[in-house]
């Protein structure tokens, strides 16, 4: 029966300088010594993990794969959420997004744009080297800029937008394809794809591409006030990556959805360590379990308030006791009978 793996890390907010969170060899270690089965992989960092190194050698995957076993750690998925930002940039957003691209592409959209796509490629074909079923990323925004219709849009603004963006992602969408992996966007504020509705519009623009596919983190439905249990039920069947990641939101008479413009500490809306927020993880494991999603359980810590070190501590455990073993037969099994067409029609009254 298929069921949901963990508990695994994604090592983005935990990566360093200095021991042991320095390499990904180290930190294999250190996750697994914290109770962790898996890692998620940034690869923003060649010195971390060299992305065009790893899509152009099977020895160099393999090694980085028996680096991580020999901890008994596997490598759940690789992301590129830094990389697919820069897929699709709107130019009121060039300055602050510079610092996600190499110190030689800033101040050069155009080609800050076709390194992001290469970016992205070489994730698809690593991915497969790596015997990967799902990738990680953003799908960065042409349109959020918009996202509040005030001043009114032009007609065909929003689908014009989306028609671009997917023209950009198609020819991604096709590699990871060729390479037999998902692409899981993170709906998230500050992308294009940012809840159910402008997830849709995207699914139409690119012709419903079969590897366009969700990451689903409750923590940012929580801080948009959409129903993250109904969005399994309406996208269960694109969901095919999971973030646990937990957040609270206590609006008050200065300020709700938007902020105000406030850090994070003093926000309505802000992210929590595993337990410390509002997210119904029970319900969502279930129903993630009752539509038989089987990928990876994976901490994603951004937390205001609480150590990164306390918080990844505290995850592996959380995970684990959410976890659910699928149901191997029906309980009521001991009441049965066995039974056959006849008798099934006696039961109905279809017998005379």
């Amino acid at each position: 029966m298929s069921q949901i793996q963990g508990p695994a890390i994604f090592l983005a907010q935990f990566m360093g300088n200095e021991a042991p969170i320095h390499s990904l060899k180290t930190m294999a270690k250190w996750a697994a010594d914290l109770g962790y089965k898996g890692v998620q992989v940034p690869t923003n960092d060649p010195a971390f993990f060299d992305l065009e190194q790893a899509a152009n050698s099977q020895a160099y995957c393999d090694a980085m794969k028996a680096a991580c076993a020999e901890q008994g750690i596997a490598i759940t998925e690789l992301s590129t959420h830094l990389q697919g930002q820069l897929v699709a940039v709107h130019p009121a957003y060039n300055e602050l997004f510079d610092n996600f691209a190499p110190a030689a592409l800033r101040g050069k959209p155009a080609e800050r744009t076709d390194w992001a796509i290469q970016q992205l490629k070489y994730a698809a074909k690593a991915s497969q080297r790596l015997g990967l079923k799902a990738h990680a990323t953003f799908s960065g925004a042409l349109l959020w800029h918009l996202v509040y219709p005030w001043p009114q849009r032009p007609a065909g603004l929003v689908e014009q937008g989306f028609a671009e963006l997917a023209k950009r992602w198609l020819p991604i969408l096709d590699a990871f394809d060729e390479a037999g992996v998902d692409v899981c966007y993170e709906i998230h504020p500050g992308e294009d794809l940012h809840d159910g509705a402008s997830f849709e519009q995207f699914l139409a623009a690119v012709n419903n591409h079969p590897r366009a596919n969700i990451l689903f983190d409750p923590s940012h439905f929580v801080l948009q006030q959409l129903d993250y249990l109904d969005f399994i039920d309406r996208y269960h069947s694109r969901i095919k990556m999971f973030h646990v990641k937990d957040a609270e939101f206590r609006p008050n008479g200065r300020s709700g959805v938007y902020g105000g413009y406030q850090d994070w500490v003093n926000r309505p809306g802000r992210f929590r360590s595993l337990g410390d927020g509002q997210v119904d993880f029970a319900s969502i494991f279930s129903k993630l379990t009752q539509y038989g999603f089987d990928g990876w359980a994976v901490l994603e810590w951004e937390c205001c308030l609480k150590d990164s070190a306390q918080g990844a501590a505290e995850g592996a455990p959380f995970i684990a006791r959410h976890l659910i073993e699928r149901a191997k037969k029906a309980f009521d099994d001991f009441a049965g009978a066995a039974t056959d067409a006849k008798r099934n029609r006696r039961i109905l009254g279809l017998d005379d």
